[in-house]
């Protein structure tokens, strides 16, 4: 079984994925981490935001440890501003995309995978055929991200946070 969760930013996909995944025994992935943690993976290496070699940035997006996934390094703003630059590289969004599908396909995860993140049921996975959109009004996905931002122990201001959800 394969589940495809999609939805806006912080409208509570990651938890509904997380928990799907724990109650059927299923392998779960948040897409949306890929990125970051590609970015910290890269930094690890000596890589800063102003200094991306482009090529080294496609080689490590071939061998991306997804244990990196759920550090919580990712959500650091340094980690934000490379992965922000890495993400628009077309090779490494194709390395990414097919990471993603061969996680889904892993016959090692025997009862299947959910997949969580933007685009998951259109382009990831646009065969599976458990497919949920997730949405909710943009206040409370405001305040879901302005939390998570604080417990992870950035500084943020709630306006902020509204205005760039409103922007996405």
């Amino acid at each position: 079984m394969i589940i495809a969760v999609d939805g806006s930013a912080a409208s509570g996909k990651g938890t509904l994925s997380k928990r799907l995944a724990n109650y059927f025994d299923l392998a779960h992935l948040d897409t949306g981490s890929l990125y970051r943690a590609l970015a910290l993976q890269l930094l690890s290496t000596g890589t800063n935001s102003d200094d991306i070699d482009e090529n080294q940035v496609i080689k490590e997006s071939l061998r991306l440890d997804l244990g990196l996934c759920s550090a919580p390094e990712i959500r650091t703003d340094s980690v934000a501003s490379i992965a922000s630059k890495i993400a628009a590289l077309p090779e490494v969004r194709a390395n990414l995309l097919a990471l993603q599908r061969s996680f889904a396909s892993d016959s090692s995860h025997e009862n299947g995978a959910v997949l969580d993140g933007r685009d998951i049921g259109s382009v990831v996975l646009p065969k599976t055929q458990i497919k949920l959109f997730i949405d909710a009004k943009l206040e409370v996905r405001a305040k879901r991200r302005f939390k998570e931002l604080l417990r992870a122990g950035q500084s943020a201001m709630f306006r902020d946070v509204l205005e760039d959800m409103r922007e996405r």
